[in-house]
């Protein structure tokens, strides 16, 4: 396994923003993007319980019905892939027993040896006081989600723009999603910036480090 570099890894962060303008004739390569997807499923998650979905509009009539619905903000149509970030809207006992199941499948291991844990996913979100708010605790799952995503489109030298100025509630109608059981959350136009988006070489405002961080 070969790492970054430090100063490698904080060149990549630097180089990184939100990005304004997309150049909408250039698409993300086939394995790229299949790369980015691998990141996407292999973002962790609580419990590992991965509460989440993601829709990726590449098709142009429907970013364009999306646009409206996103305060008119022109990465929705101008990039290669925008992402729709959704949490699931049913994390019952069913949808555990589907995650322990996997667990058995992947590791080889019975069912029956993961009591434990199912009772610990039980008495925690399903039955416990997070039950109450088990659907914010999806949200928050999603944005997990979303920094991944952003961090290893930049390590592939590819742009994001993550953007909550949208309405959840139309992108759900467009995109049918609560008959396939999730929410819109957040999205993230993806692609590659215009050579003419004055906001790529602006610097970062960061407060100083010592605003932010405390070694305890």
């Amino acid at each position: 396994m070969k790492f970054l570099e430090p100063a490698a890894l904080i060149e990549t962060l630097n180089w990184r923003y939100a990005t304004k303008q997309f150049d909408p004739a250039r698409k993300i390569p086939a394995a790229v993007w299949s790369a980015l997807e691998d990141a996407l499923i292999l973002t962790p998650s609580s419990y590992g319980l991965q509460p989440w979905h993601f829709f990726v509009v590449t098709d142009a009539k429907l970013k364009a019905a999306l646009r409206p619905h996103s305060w008119d903000q022109p990465q929705v149509t101008d990039c290669s892939h925008h992402v729709v970030f959704a949490a699931r809207r049913d994390i019952d006992a069913a949808f555990v027993e589907k995650y322990l199941a996997r667990i058995s499948e992947i590791r080889g291991v019975g069912v029956e040896s993961l009591g434990f844990y199912r009772d610990m996913m039980t008495s925690d979100i399903l039955n416990g006081p997070r039950s109450k708010w088990v659907q914010e605790w999806a949200a928050r799952q999603v944005y997990i989600a979303l920094g991944n995503f952003m961090t290893a489109a930049a390590l592939l030298g590819v742009d994001t723009c993550p953007m909550e100025g949208m309405d959840p509630a139309k992108y759900d109608e467009i995109l049918g999603l609560p008959a396939k059981g999730f929410n819109t959350i957040v999205a993230c136009p993806t692609g590659y910036r215009a050579e003419g988006d004055k906001y790529a070489g602006l610097p970062k405002v960061r407060f100083p480090k010592e605003d932010l961080l405390e070694v305890l």
